[in-house]
C-alpha cells in the first residue's frame, strides 16, 4: 500500500501492517498470541513474531483500510472487553504508525488456552 505526500511516496508492505497489528495484539490483556488465518483443520497453532502475516489480513479501500486479525486468547477472560481493547489499540497504533485510516477491525477468536 502507498502513500503519497509532498515529500514523496512511501510503500508499506502487509507484513509491516502486520508486524504493527500483531505487537499491538500480543500486549494486550488476555491474547495469548496471533493464530494462522486457515484453522480449517482445527487445530490452531500460535504464529511467532517473524510470521505475523500469516494471521493479518490488510483490505484497502477509499477511505481507509479494514485490519482482519486471528488470535488465541486466555481461557475464562471477557471476550466483548479483550475484543474491544485490541480493535481500539490496533486503529490508533496502526493510523498513528503508517498514516492510514482504519475502518474496521475484524477479530477472529480461533481458540483458547487454558493458563
Amino acid at each position: 500500500m502507498t502513500v503519497s505526500n509532498h515529500n514523496g511516496t512511501i510503500n508499506i508492505t502487509e507484513t509491516v501492517f502486520a508486524n504493527i497489528v500483531g505487537h499491538v495484539a500480543n500486549s494486550c490483556y488476555g491474547v495469548v498470541g496471533m493464530a494462522a488465518k486457515s484453522a480449517g483443520d482445527g487445530i490452531v497453532s500460535l504464529l511467532k513474531k517473524d510470521h505475523y502475516e500469516k494471521g493479518v489480513k490488510v483490505i484497502p479501500g477509499e477511505d481507509g483500510i479494514i485490519v482482519e486479525m486471528h488470535i488465541v486468547v486466555l481461557y475464562g477472560v471477557n471476550l466483548p472487553a479483550v475484543t474491544r481493547s485490541i480493535s481500539k489499540e490496533v486503529k490508533y497504533m496502526v493510523e498513528q504508525m503508517t498514516g492510514f485510516i482504519v475502518k474496521k477491525v475484524n477479530i477472529f477468536i480461533d481458540g483458547m488456552k487454558a493458563n
